[in-house]
């Protein structure tokens, strides 16, 4: 197979695919009714045209008939006056009339049969057609069907991918907010613990250090003046002895 014969074959495969694709098989079964339907038209035609015929020969041999009668009259008159010469003139005439009656009954014959025969093709025919535009609206339902149930289906697997990507977006959220908290849990759990400055204070560690010094010298003087307080105020009597007194 050449390059230009294997090109050739691939653009119309792609085209038969395209074709494919863009088929509405609904319309290709409308469109096949509509060419039955056509041909069922045509035969009818046919019928209707051979019945013309039929019609014409026997409106024809009507009036051969009448002519043949006529002159049986005329032959029957002519010798009612002796003039037999006459007579056997018009019967003559009567012959030939009589003949070409026969050839129009041999023709009528023949268009009757082929009438018949076109009315029994129309008549299948036309079932034929009924019966396929029958098949063809059920398929054509059936067709609709199937094609709502696959938009449905192709609605619901992206619903589903949708679904499932915002419950992967959800889940990395989440993941980020607890990665967070346990982070600031962390960093909260270090400055409190006093391993890492906590840089929101007004002090850093060493001034931390010189003010609980001096908080604690402030409680150590109110702790003496309260005891020299009391000191003051209790009786001498009421004051506890020391060892060194008792021994006196």
């Amino acid at each position: 197979m050449g390059v230009w014969q294997r090109f050739t074959t691939i653009v119309k495969a792609k085209s038969n695919a395209a074709l494919d694709k863009a088929e509405d098989p609904r319309q290709t079964l409308d469109l096949s009714y509509e060419q039955q339907l056509e041909n069922l038209t045509k035969v009818r035609r046919a019928v209707a045209d051979v019945a013309t015929a039929r019609k014409r020969i026997e409106l024809q041999a009507d009036q051969l008939k009448q002519q043949g009668d006529k002159l049986s009259d005329q032959a029957k008159a002519a010798l009612q006056q002796g003039n037999e010469s006459l007579a056997r003139e018009a019967l003559a005439r009567r012959e030939n009339i009589v003949n070409q009656l026969k050839d129009l009954e041999t023709q009528h014959q023949g268009v009757l049969e082929q009438e018949e025969k076109l009315t029994a093709t129309a008549q299948a025919l036309q079932a034929q057609v009924e019966a396929f535009r029958t098949k063809k609206e059920t398929m054509k339902a059936s067709y609709t069907a199937a094609q709502a149930q696959a938009s449905v289906s192709e609605a619901v697997t992206g619903i589903s991918g949708s679904m499932s990507d915002a419950g992967a977006a959800l889940q990395r959220a989440q993941d980020k907010v607890n990665e967070m908290q346990a982070r600031s849990g962390a960093l909260d759990e270090l400055i409190s613990s006093g391993a890492l400055t906590d840089l929101t204070g007004s002090t850093d560690d060493i001034q931390a250090q010189l003010d609980k010094a001096g908080a604690q010298s402030s409680i150590d003087a109110q702790l003496a003046a309260m005891k020299a307080e009391l000191g003051s105020s209790t009786p001498a009597a009421e004051l506890p002895q020391t060892s060194g007194e008792e021994s006196h």
